[in-house]
């Protein structure tokens, strides 16, 4: 950017708006070249404001201005004023009605804010400031309106017209045109606006809420994807009845819709009444979709739903609040879709993201507090720290008072709230008041950025019959924060008796939030306040094992010095299944980590055989009935190299690629017999079905198939091929071909080339299919990788204007750790280039594949310069958008 660098926005200097905007009426006439806007907007100063008599500004960007009066008046040139991003109007009353009019051209519109063309279909996407793209307006979540809009098209090529709220007149008008007016009762700010218009085909079905109303449900897709719907239709009555049983929030329309769309930045959005849906979090069918796309739609669906109270019923009164309904809906959604499947399994992948994704971006130069203390694009905030830590935030205050109390907070909170834009201190605020607690402290987590650490130490005296654990917290320094306070930090705990049974012991009842005493389990859930604290256990008869962080009671970093017999004592014993899990990934990272130093010593490394015997009891444990398989396949998944690299001080690409693959080496050729014995007995030829049981089945299965393929043998390559032409689901075709693809033998070659050729063919009509054939070959970690992806670029398939299908290729590339990090710097070249034509086209989804090169300090040397070198590139352009900018200025 060579002119004036873009200034950034403060919440300090949040004041309230000067003018309101209590109805908003639009006419929304739909063209193929041009389309009008008209704009009826009853205005009035804001009371509370300190900047009466103050000119309005209006937010507006990339339209023509037509018209502007003011209560039926015709403005003369004089009486205002226009800019790229502001219309400004002078000497107002203190009511009156605004009338604009604006030519607008969404076919051109690449970046995919405001009103846009997703193939031949019209839709919109206004959060954050997207409607400032289709009309002149107070572009800011703490307006709010009540919006009739009345949108006008071809019949022919759009029947289907649709917005929020009702539908409440419709009609032709001449030249084979007609119109619909939709009205939303409900007062709401900009962000929240929807709009489609297409040819579009729908399912319907009805949910009778607790109160006996009438809900009509309608899933609106081109006509080519209506067969794709079902399990979303099932998904949102699911979270319908679940959000009515576990929050007691039922629907407020008597229509509730979701429209999928192909070209979307984001998986989905919230409009009221009117959910936009990406296809890929909506769209599914056995032979198409994956289980983990199954879960994903149901999630999503789920998600978006939970919105309609937090997030648009209560909403955010800036975008510095954003996790005010994002934090508290991922919370909602993760609760749904523990109810829905394996609570242990949810939990698990709701922490490996936190882990690969939030946790370096914690440690990054992006990082930022939960409640962010400036911005300059507020779209490079939607991150895994406002979502994903926002959600561990809420799950924190949820641990903390318990389900009941929690759940008498939010009732306060929705009741005290509802109608209102408010902040995160709001949410706190009302579980405070309805619980009589002090949470001052615990605030601590809404502004301050950076991943605590725990450091645990335990003492035993026999003589005492005591245990204590010794507690230290700290929080290492982030950008503006150089220091931090104390965390409050719920710290879930239980102690193993040597036979593998949780003691109950006693402690204190001040050190403590509470016990949870079961039948086959004692939790503690430690209150960690100071810096350093010392918890003491009475009447321990034995020297314990401790299960430390159950459940993952808090998003911080555990340092405990556990030996590796503890850790294997603690996947076989552990009450808590996340700690089964969590016991295997130190046990695997601390059998990596050795290696890895073999290596860089120039040593033979060997894989610990108590590594392999772990994994062989676990592979025996799947064959007892009423076994969590999905949990087994998770216990036996290695932790990810992009994991393991954050570990490090300075990540070894190399070595740790190396290490890994020795260990599945090893786990392949040692326990070939069992996985294979296993993989026969979790196939099966029953029909697909989405139930836990079948996809654990399927997980297991397809695990067993990719450890296998280490070998290369003829007979195993023959296994992938069979189930990549018998099977008739996209799970097991989808993993077999990763699993070929993935393969170093020679002799997989063909059967790879011939695999993938055969599925292109058959699926080269099905977009989300297609974005698979993609990504399964960006992440393949051989060394050819990166030519395949290049020569991917000029593929007929392949359009950077599709958010879609630019994930699947470019985004997924950059986690392929081992090859993005080529010591040639291709990679990193590959990348910017990709950012840097990206940004003229659409730089919100620009910004978001940026992140890996903001990681360079944990490189080597040379790694570092070549990352550094493709960033000031960047940053070198003419023209950068404000969202590469910030991203990239930020880290260099």
């Amino acid at each position: 950017m060579k002119e004036g660098q873009p200034t950034a926005i403060q919440l300090k200097d949040y004041q309230v708006p000067p003018f309101l905007i209590s109805e908003t009426a639009l006419r929304i006439e739909l063209g193929e070249g041009v389309t009008h806007v008209t704009a009826r907007l009853k205005m009035r100063r804001n009371p509370e404001s300190e900047q009466q008599g103050t000119p309005l500004v209006l937010d507006g960007a990339g339209m023509e201005l037509q018209s502007v009066a003011i209560d039926e008046r015709q403005l003369n040139s004089n009486e205002y004023g226009v800019t790229d991003e502001n219309l400004t109007l002078y000497d107002l009353p203190g009511e009156f009605l605004l009338e604009t009019t604006v030519a607008i051209k969404p076919q051109h519109n690449t970046a995919l804010e405001g009103l846009y063309k997703s193939g031949d279909m019209f839709c919109t996407q206004c959060e954050a400031e997207g409607f400032r793209n289709i009309t002149y307006y107070l572009d800011r979540p703490d307006v709010m309106s009540r919006f009739k809009t009345t949108i006008v098209a071809d019949k022919d090529k759009y029947p289907i017209l649709l917005s929020n709220g009702n539908d409440v007149a419709r009609g032709e008008t001449t030249h084979g045109q007609h119109w619909v007016t939709w009205e939303d009762p409900f007062m709401k700010p900009a962000y929240l606006f929807a709009l489609v218009a297409g040819d579009l085909q729908h399912i319907e079905a009805e949910f009778v809420t607790c109160s006996g109303r009438k809900i009509k449900l309608q899933i609106f897709t081109e006509p080519a994807n209506i067969d794709k719907l079902d399990h979303a239709m099932a998904s949102l009555q699911h979270a319908m009845a679940w959000d009515e049983r576990v929050y007691g929030r039922e629907y407020d329309l008597d229509i509730f819709m979701i429209v999928a769309v192909d070209s979307f930045n984001m998986g989905a959005m919230e409009n009221k009444g009117l959910n936009i849906f990406n296809t890929s979090c909506v769209l599914a069918r056995p032979d198409t979709t994956t289980d983990k796309a199954y879960q994903r739609v149901e999630g999503v669906v789920a998600h978006e739903y939970f919105h309609n109270w937090s997030g648009n019923r209560v909403t955010c009164r800036d975008w510095f609040q954003l996790s005010l309904k994002e934090g508290f809906t991922v919370f909602r959604d993760q609760g749904f879709s523990a109810d829905m499947g394996s609570a242990t399994v949810c939990r698990v992948e709701g922490v490996r993201t936190l882990r690969d994704s939030q946790f370096p971006e914690d440690a990054g130069p992006m990082a930022h507090p939960i409640r962010p203390e400036s911005y300059i694009e507020i779209n490079n905030f939607y991150t895994t720290t406002v979502y994903e830590k926002g959600a561990e935030v809420v799950r924190m205050i949820h641990t903390l008072l318990g389900a009941k109390r929690f759940r008498k907070g939010t009732d306060l909170y929705f009741e005290r709230h509802d109608g209102q834009a408010v902040t995160t201190d709001d949410f706190v605020n009302a579980m405070e008041d309805a619980n009589a607690v002090d949470l001052s402290q615990f605030k601590n987590w809404y502004s301050q950025a950076g991943t605590p650490e725990l450091k645990v130490d335990s003492t035993y005296n026999q003589s005492e019959a005591t245990y204590t654990l010794s507690v230290r917290q700290s929080c290492e320094p982030s950008p503006g924060q150089q220091s931090k306070q104390p965390y409050q930090i719920p710290f879930s705990v239980g102690l193993l008796d040597a036979s593998g049974g949780d003691m109950a012991v006693e402690i204190d009842a001040e050190e403590v939030s509470s016990i949870d005493r079961g039948d086959s389990h004692c939790t503690f859930v430690l209150n960690v306040t100071r810096p350093k604290q010392d918890f003491v256990f009475n009447n321990v008869p034995e020297e314990p094992v401790p299960s430390l962080l159950r459940g993952f009671s808090a998003p911080v970093k555990l340092v405990y010095d556990y030996s590796r017999d503890d850790l294997m004592f603690l996947m076989r014993h552990d009450a808590d299944g996340f700690n089964r899990w969590e016991a295997g990934q130190r046990l695997a990272v601390a059998v990596i980590q050795d290696m890895v130093m073999q290596i860089q010593a120039g040593h033979a490394p060997a894989v610990d055989d108590k590594l392999i015997s772990t994994c062989s009891a676990v592979l025996e444990q799947s064959r007892e009935p009423g076994v969590d398989r999905e949990m087994i396949a998770d216990m036996l998944t290695l932790p990810s190299e992009g994991y393991l690299a954050e570990l490090a001080e300075i990540a070894d690409v190399d070595a740790i690629h190396r290490a890994r693959e020795l260990v599945r080496s090893e786990i392949s050729v040692q326990l070939r017999k069992q996985l294979l014995s296993i993989y026969k007995q979790n196939s099966s030829n029953k029909p697909y079905a989405a139930t836990g049981e079948d996809i654990a089945r399927r997980a297991l299965k397809n695990l067993c198939l990719s450890y296998l393929m280490q070998t290369g043998s003829a007979e195993v390559i023959a296994l992938a091929v069979a189930q990549c032409e018998s099977a008739d689901n996209m799970t097991d075709v989808s993993s077999a071909i990763r699993a070929l693809v993935d393969c170093p033998a020679e002799d997989a070659r063909q059967p790879k080339e011939h695999a993938l050729k055969s599925f292109y063919d058959k699926w080269r009509h099905e977009p989300l299919v297609i974005d698979q054939w993609f990504s399964i070959q960006a992440l393949c970690p051989l060394p050819e990788t990166l030519d395949r992806v290049e020569a991917l670029l000029t593929h007929a398939a392949f359009d950077n204007k599709v958010p879609n299908r630019l994930r699947a290729l470019v985004a997924s590339f950059t986690r392929n750790v081992v090859n993005f990090h080529d010591t040639s710097g291709r990679g990193y070249r590959f990348l910017a280039d990709s950012v840097i034509e990206l940004n003229s086209i659409n730089p919100i989804l620009a910004s978001r594949i940026l992140n890996p090169l903001t990681r360079w300090h944990k490189y080597d040397a040379r790694r570092q310069q070549l990352m550094r070198h493709e960033l000031e590139r960047i940053l070198a352009i003419d023209d950068l958008s404000k969202d590469v900018f910030e991203i990239a200025s930020k880290s260099v």
